[in-house]
Formats: C-alpha cells, structure tokens, sequence
C-alpha cells in the first residue's frame, strides 16, 4: 500500500480546524465512499421497509429485516476484526462495498422481474449483514491513516456527518423515488454503491504494517480483553448498546407513517430522515466546537435526553411534533456517538483498530438490527405507541445505571488528551 504524502501546513486564509481534516486526499476520498455507501444503504432502507410491509402487513416482518442483517454481525464479528488487522483494510472495504452493490442489484433485478418474496428480502438482506460484518471495523480501522492523528476528533465529526448527510437525503429520495417503483430505488442505489467501489479503490492511505498472524481463539478475543481493561470505553459501548436497544423506534417508522400520522411514503422517508437532521446539525457543531470538557458525563446527559425525545415521538400524533422529536432525538444520539468513536480512536492502538472496531460494531449492529427485531416483538405485544414509550422510559433509566456503574466514564473530561498514552 502507497503511504499517504505529507501535507504542506496551511497557508493563511486557508481552511480553519472546521475543514482540516479535508486537507488530506485520503480523508476526502474516504468521507466521499462513506456517504455515497451511506446514502445507497438508507434509500434501499426505505424501499425494502416499506415494500415488505406492502407484502405482509404485519410490523414483525419489519423487526425480522432487521433481525436477518444482524444475525451474520453476530456469527462474523469476530473473524472480521481478526482479517481487518491482518489484510490490507483499503482492499477488504473494497470488496465489502462490491458485494453489497451485487446485492442491492439483485433486489433490482428481482423487483423489476416481479419475483421479489419477503424471504428473499431476508436472504438479500442477510448478505448485506454479512459485507457490513467486515464493513463497520474497516472503516473504524482506516479512519485514522487518512488523517494525522491530532485531527482525528475532526475526522471523527466528519465521518459521523458522512451518515448523517446520507441519512438525511437518502430515506426522503428514496421516498420520492418510491413513487416511480422500487426498481428504480435499488438501481439507483447500486449506481451509488459503485461510485464509492470507485472511489475506495482510488484511495491511498498511510501505510499501517500489519503483521501476517494465525487465527487462534487468543486473537479472536483480544479486541474484547482490550475493551474489558479499559471501563471507560465498555461503559461508552454498552451505554449505546442498551439505550438505543430499548429506545430505538425507527423500525415503526412505516406503522407511524402509515396508520397513525398518515404521511405515505414520501412522508415515510422525511420522518425517517428526521433523525439524521438533527444529527447532522450537531455533527457540524461537533466538527466545530468539538467536546471540550466534561465529555463522559455529556454523553450521560445525551442519553437521557435521547429516551425524552424517543416518549414524545410515541406520544405524538402532530407530524411536524414527530419530526421535531426525531431531530431531538438524532442530535442528542449523535453527541454519543462523537464521544464514543473518540474515546476509541485515541485509545486503541493501529495494530488492535479492527478486533475493537469488530467488537464495538457488533454492539452498534446489536443495537440497530436487534433493536429493530426488539421493536417489533414489543409493537405486537404493547402496540407501535406503547413499544416506543416504553423504551424512550429505559433508554433514560439506562443513562441512570451506566452513571452509577461506570464512574471512569462519567470522569472522562478532556478527550484529546486520551491519545498521549496510546502507541
């Protein structure tokens, strides 16, 4: 792999620290594929929940499409870390984002020739579960050779806002774009996939040396004794683990849109986006400001706010209420995340970014695909309004445990200064 050129330090008038780390090619080619991939992801997303739910009419299949892409992250997460720290990373996000393309494609193909079945959303899905297995450390793992490391918290910020940008556009073109059929959902989908294929390959990061080393249950499970040494880094998983586990609602979105709000599709899409605005807004400021001091007790405050948010969207019958309650909720999810993924990239060294990133995936993927499945078990035993009310009431109570539990998290203050002991 070509090592990444030094950068010239920047002349007067040039970009301040809001922009720094897109002084770096790598950065900017990377930022690029992750928002191309993203905003592919979140308008298949919207066609796949809403198409499914055309098919069946029950909310537990939409809790299934989550359960299908996280059940592989569960089987793989493991084996991923261990390649991810053992191969070239640029190469093994390559051939993630190509396998993904291949399946977006085939939802295409198969919705164009009218054979598409809610079991072969699942198996399609379940692929994309298992590409997105190697997908989520890969990226953790690459982020830092695209920047110096004292610009790592701006990366960090901007490579959250890559999602969030995504997830703003994605879920509303995707909405739009339903209205002239799935097909041209997924294929447009795929066109994205292959621009960020593209631009993956044309990427040069800093050469990270990565020793060939045999599999063995020791290197398997050295991501987790890593985060098990370090509580403040296991409390800042585990606290996004469980609140957005029990808090999350956005696979009830198509009930919400559908039966209560009566918003259709388009309005599907917009309220799915919801989140992303907020956290977009957020991200930006965070790219800004960043997070000076008091950062673990912030994140704590964070979650709190995020099961707030999460009870007034279940309780809310106004859309323009429940948008403003999802952007609530986005903004406050994404202070978190900020937290979270720098704490993680100042504290793990390069030789351990893809068995931690591996690990921290899995929990992410935990939260999101099993959350989905968990929403809608509970949406068939509570309802969609009681499922969300319930879990905006245990993502605050969980914020309430974890600052009890995790006192080397709630200490954490000034985040930039974690690195200085990392090798």
């Amino acid at each position: 792999m070509t090592s990444v050129s030094h950068d010239p330090p920047p002349a007067a008038g040039a970009p301040s620290r809001f922009r720094s780390a897109f002084r770096h090619r790598a950065f900017t080619l990377f930022w690029g594929a992750r928002i191309a991939a993203a905003l592919a992801l979140q308008m298949q997303v919207v066609a796949v929940g809403w198409q499914i739910y055309a098919m069946t009419g029950n909310p537990l299949d939409l809790g299934l499409v989550g359960l299908f892409q996280f059940l592989p992250t569960l089987a793989l997460a493991l084996v991923a870390g261990h390649v991810v720290d053992s191969r070239d990373r640029r190469r093994v996000l390559l051939a993630c984002l190509l396998v993904v393309t291949a399946a977006v494609a085939t939802l295409a193909l198969l919705t164009a020739a009218g054979r598409l079945t809610p079991w072969l959303i699942f198996s399609v899905v379940f692929v994309i579960g298992a590409a997105k297995s190697f997908e989520g450390p890969g990226y953790q793992a690459l982020l830092s050779a695209t920047v110096p490391v004292e610009e790592l918290p701006n990366a960090v910020a901007w490579y959250s806002s890559a999602h969030q940008v995504a997830t703003v556009a994605g879920p509303a073109l995707g909405g739009l774009l339903y209205i002239a059929g799935p097909t041209v959902v997924y294929g447009t989908s795929t066109a994205l996939l292959a621009l960020a294929a593209l631009a993956m390959h044309r990427l040069r990061p800093r050469r990270v040396d990565l020793p060939p080393r045999a599999m063995s249950w020791s290197t398997l499970l050295a991501g987790i004794g890593f985060i098990r040494s370090r509580p403040a880094i296991l409390g800042a998983i585990s606290l996004d683990l469980f609140a957005v586990l029990l808090g999350g609602a956005t696979a009830l979105l198509p009930v919400f849109a559908g039966d209560i709000l009566h918003v259709g599709p388009w309005g599907l899409g917009v309220l799915r986006s919801a989140p992303a605005v907020g956290a977009l807004l957020m991200a930006l400021a965070l790219a800004r400001w960043g997070v000076e001091r008091r950062a673990g007790p912030k994140m704590l405050v964070a979650v709190a706010v995020f099961g707030v948010a999460t009870i007034v969207f279940g309780l809310s019958r106004d859309a323009v209420l429940s948008f403003v309650a999802l952007a609530a909720l986005g903004a406050a999810d994404q202070v978190s995340v900020f937290v979270r993924q720098t704490l993680i990239q100042l504290s793990t060294p390069d030789q351990m970014r893809g068995r931690v990133g591996a690990v921290s995936s899995l929990f992410i993927g935990a939260s999101n695909q099993l959350g989905e499945f968990e929403s809608g078990v509970a949406a068939v035993l509570l309802g969609a309004v009681g499922s969300v009310v319930a879990g905006g009431a245990g993502a605050i109570l969980i914020a309430a445990l974890w600052a009890w539990r995790f006192p080397a998290l709630r200490g954490i203050d000034r985040l930039r200064d974690l690195g200085r002991a990392v090798p």
